[in-house]
């Protein structure tokens, strides 16, 4: 059965001190509450993982990183290996998220060696993909998906993508206010379900987590979460208010089993 996660990705923001507080009001939260076998997840900015994964030891709330190198190590002023994300008892990292392969050219190709990285030191990847809104409303939404999928796994087996973590992201939903409808995050989730099945096998398909990333706030998450192929959350904004993300956290525990 796949996990239910509710993750949250702060992305360039929140000083150290504003991050500890936050870490602090989640992971009081976490304790004080039962969680369904749901997990929550953080993922902080660099400078905030080794003191982040030291106060979640111990407690219902993981950490992760927000990007990683797909270079070993080296000459590469200003980037992070999955060893120094290791070193830290990081235990997941998000790749390929929009904003990384809009800004930073993150290509299929460039997240398909982070994801072997990754797997080759024993991380979990939260793999993300999605459209713009120039290919949804062009009706190729599915096929950039699909090329995402096919071209971020290539080369990997049944067994190796046991502990990715899929997170579909409409682009045109993230930081805009808008979010895709139940329905249709529902059909794009089912459509990533039947894509794994097809390129694996249903067993596997159906234990990979997909999460829905776009614009997931408390007074549209019980409906998004309600839905059959829907495992859960990547949250962006929301995350960043300690009562908003615990409300959300709540929600999830209540919906997702």
């Amino acid at each position: 059965m796949a996990r239910k996660i509710v993750a949250g990705n702060w992305k360039m923001n929140l000083n150290l001190e504003e991050g500890v507080k936050l870490i602090e009001q989640i992971s009081e939260y976490c304790e004080s509450t039962n969680l369904h076998q749901v997990e929550v997840v953080a993922a902080t900015p660099f400078i905030h993982l080794h003191k982040a994964v030291e106060m979640a030891e111990g407690k219902k709330l993981s950490v992760a990183a927000q990007n990683c190198s797909e270079k070993e190590g080296g000459a590469y002023t200003g980037e992070i290996s999955v060893s120094m994300l290791k070193s830290v008892n990081t235990e997941l990292v998000l790749v390929g998220h929009s904003e990384r392969r809009l800004y930073y050219g993150d290509t299929n190709q460039v997240v398909n060696q982070k994801i072997k990285l990754l797997l080759k030191e024993g991380l979990s990847p939260i793999f993300c993909v999605g459209e713009s809104l120039e290919d949804r409303k062009s009706g190729n939404h599915t096929s950039i998906v699909k090329q995402q999928i096919a071209e971020g796994l290539e080369g990997l087996a049944g067994t190796d993508i046991e502990n990715i973590i899929i997170a579909y992201e409409p682009v045109w939903a993230i930081g805009t206010g808008e979010t895709a409808t139940p329905k249709q995050a529902q059909e794009m989730h089912s459509f990533i379900r039947d894509l794994l099945a097809e390129m694996f096998n249903a067993a596997i398909a159906m234990d990979i987590s997909l999460l829905y990333g776009g614009s997931v706030k408390p007074d549209n998450a019980r409906e998004i979460f309600s839905q059959p192929d829907v495992d859960g959350g990547l949250i962006g904004g929301a995350s960043l208010k300690a009562d908003q993300f615990n409300e959300l956290i709540h929600i999830g525990s209540d919906v997702l089993r």
